[in-house]
């Protein structure tokens, strides 16, 4: 029986020897090397020196730019998975419920996903260009106030929300295919029970598509978290700063309020040639998104049982 339980267990090993491998290459390994580096001097060209938690304590209170990164974070996955996970469901609400013109609008729709970030970024910087933009013309135009968008540390997080609801073609997909899967039973026995169209989506549609809703939101925010392109290069091309990798930029433009948690690391490792600050950086990241996911994970998981 010993035989057999370890051939058991060396087939089962084998079968899953390709995921482990790449489990501890490409995320066990990194993580610990990260750990291990968050608690030492290194500057990529020297041995790293251990120094205790003295990179933690300048990450919280003398780093500059990680306050400012964390509440643009943060700020960013409160708003933009919200609007994008509203904006997509009702995309998808309304592409579902038409009768002519579906196609075409599912393809518009889905597009502006398929663009490059940078081209995407690049496009929307000169759209809402606050002196030439054709965005701010019709506003004028209108007499309706012109923001500074990308140029006003008040405006730049909702012109990067603007951005994001533009490629929301993704999202539009997912949910399209959610809606579509709902009974038309459910919806006819609603319906002969005399509720309304607010009540359906309440007591029908909400309950059915409730496991699309919660992945969205969670996948959203790992995204969010991750946010580093689209904010970067929104801020330079704000400032003018167009040249080539070799022309330092300090990250954030206008007044910081661009800046996010993945560029700090990119900042401090790779600008400052900080990297234990980098590592701790990347930590509270890494952190940040496990504890985001595992409330959602929890709140969503009753959510779904009181569906069922």
């Amino acid at each position: 029986m010993r035989r057999k339980h370890r051939r058991s267990a060396l087939r089962t090993a084998a079968f899953l020897s390709p995921w482990l491998i790449g489990c501890g290459v490409f995320f066990a390994y990194p993580l610990l090397s990260t750990v291990y580096f968050s608690f030492t001097k290194y500057d990529g060209f020297r041995p790293p020196a251990f120094n205790g938690l003295d990179n933690w304590t300048y990450l919280f209170t003398g780093y500059p730019l990680f306050w400012p990164a964390m509440r643009n974070t943060l700020w960013l996955v409160v708003v933009v998975v919200t609007c994008r996970t509203l904006f997509g469901l009702g995309i998808g609400l309304l592409i579902t419920r038409i009768r002519t013109g579906a196609g075409l609008l599912r393809t518009l729709f889905h597009l502006p996903y398929l663009a490059p970030p940078v081209a995407a970024t690049l496009a929307f910087v000169f759209l809402l260009n606050p002196g030439t933009g054709p965005v701010n013309t019709l506003l004028e135009g209108a007499g309706l106030p012109a923001p500074g968008w990308f140029t006003d540390a008040g405006w730049s997080k909702p012109a990067l929300t603007v951005l994001a609801l533009w490629g929301i073609g993704d999202l539009m997909v997912i949910f399209m295919a959610a809606l579509l899967d709902v009974p038309k039973e459910q919806y006819e026995a609603a319906a002969l029970d005399g509720a309304g169209p607010w009540q359906r989506f309440r007591h029908v549609t909400l309950p059915n598509i409730a496991p699309i809703v919660l992945f969205a939101v969670v996948t959203g925010v790992v995204q969010v978290m991750q946010y580093y392109t689209q904010p970067l290069v929104a801020g330079k091309v704000a400032a003018g700063v167009i040249g080539g990798s070799g022309q330092q930029f300090e990250p954030g433009y206008p007044g910081k309020s661009t800046l996010t948690l993945p560029q700090i690391v990119y900042n401090a490792g790779f600008q400052r040639f900080d990297y234990g600050t980098a590592c701790a950086v990347a930590l509270v990241l890494f952190a940040l998104s496990m504890a985001c996911t595992a409330l959602l994970m929890r709140r969503g998981g009753g959510l779904l049982g009181a569906g069922e």
